[in-house]
């Protein structure tokens, strides 16, 4: 529910007792809608690196939260194990119970890694996957509790800037499958049951999603994790 603030302005508050990942459910449901609002952005500025859509995607979510979703803030970079940083999070505005734990306005419940789709480099091509012995992967950092290891639910976006959704899906799933064959090693151990699940495209947006679910170790909540997956269409639309 809302509550009136300083200035007039209402702040979300969420009351104790809220059940399982039901405020992370709705804050992907928020970021799912943003997307496409902020890549159609008139005022963003045009650009292809990783890093730089991942700061421009932050400050939008941000802005837009202030007034659409005003009990969760984003921010850019969080840490994560050691010096490792994921790249975006999600907080609650104030102290927040969820599932008969403490959030405060320190601890994400939620966080993001982004990757691009293609990967810059032919050498990095698989790294939404997995980037082998550098641990640069994006689902390989969720297995190994780099990222997320307080978590049982996260989110990856990936950013097309070439082929379509049911592309990167496909290939996607070919990478995973290739995996549980145990050829390479990179720290994880993969199952062919990880693969994505179906996907649902907007065409209209421009977007998709699914979602996939995997084993992890290291010092992590559970030894399982959910991870949702959030593609945008980068670029002009037809």
């Amino acid at each position: 529910m809302k509550e009136e603030g300083r200035g007039g302005h209402y702040r979300g508050k969420i009351a104790a007792g809220i059940g399982p990942d039901q405020l992370a459910q709705s804050t992907l449901a928020f970021v799912y809608q943003q997307l496409p609002a902020w890549r159609d952005d008139p005022d963003r500025p045009s650009e292809e690196s990783e890093p730089k859509l991942n700061l421009q995607l932050c400050k939008f979510l941000d802005s837009e939260s202030r007034n659409d979703f005003p009990m969760v803030r984003f921010d850019h970079e969080e840490y994560q194990h050691a010096r490792r940083r994921v790249d975006l999070s999600a907080s609650p505005v104030e102290a927040t119970v969820i599932d008969v734990k403490l959030y405060s306005i320190y601890d994400p419940f939620l966080v993001f890694e982004c990757k691009r789709l293609p990967a810059p480099r032919n050498d990095r091509e698989r790294e939404y996957v997995t980037g082998g012995k550098k641990s640069s992967g994006g689902i390989q950092r969720f297995k190994l509790g780099l990222h997320g290891a307080k978590l049982d639910l996260v989110a990856i976006i990936g950013y097309i800037q070439a082929r379509d959704a049911q592309h990167w899906h496909t290939t996607i799933n070919r990478w995973i499958s290739s995996l549980s064959l145990g050829k390479l090693t990179d720290g994880c151990v993969w199952d062919r049951n990880e693969k994505l699940g179906a996907f649902e495209e907007d065409a209209v947006q421009r977007t998709a999603n699914c979602r996939s679910v995997h084993g992890r170790t290291g010092k992590v909540r559970s030894n399982r994790i959910e991870i949702q997956h959030f593609w945008v269409v980068m670029g002009k639309g037809n």
